[in-house]
């Protein structure tokens, strides 16, 4: 017989959702506290950054399915970012960061 290797932690579709749905109320208490433009997407690029740190520690030793839903709606989040970030620069003409 040979040795079959089993998962320890298996990806599933709870775990994916249950980080999606932590990654995303956690990027919505970071962008509320920044007031405007600017403060808004620093605090979202800090928070989508600290979110990235925890799921490469639970990639490395806990649950994947979970750094896969978080790494999914932080990129997300990072996008509506950008896309704020642009939309506001062609408005005004002004990089809205500094």
């Amino acid at each position: 017989m040979r040795p079959s290797y089993r998962e320890p932690h298996p990806v599933t579709g709870t775990g994916v959702a249950v980080g999606a749905l932590v990654a995303f109320a956690w990027l919505l208490l970071f962008g509320l506290v920044g007031s405007g433009v600017a403060g808004y997407v620093w605090w979202t690029l800090l928070a989508g950054g600290l979110a990235w740190v925890a799921a490469a520690v639970l990639v490395r030793h806990g649950d994947r399915g979970v750094a896969t839903g978080v790494t999914i709606v932080t990129a997300g989040g990072w996008s509506i970012a950008a896309a704020i970030v642009a939309t506001r620069w062609a408005q005004t003409g002004n990089w809205p960061l500094w």
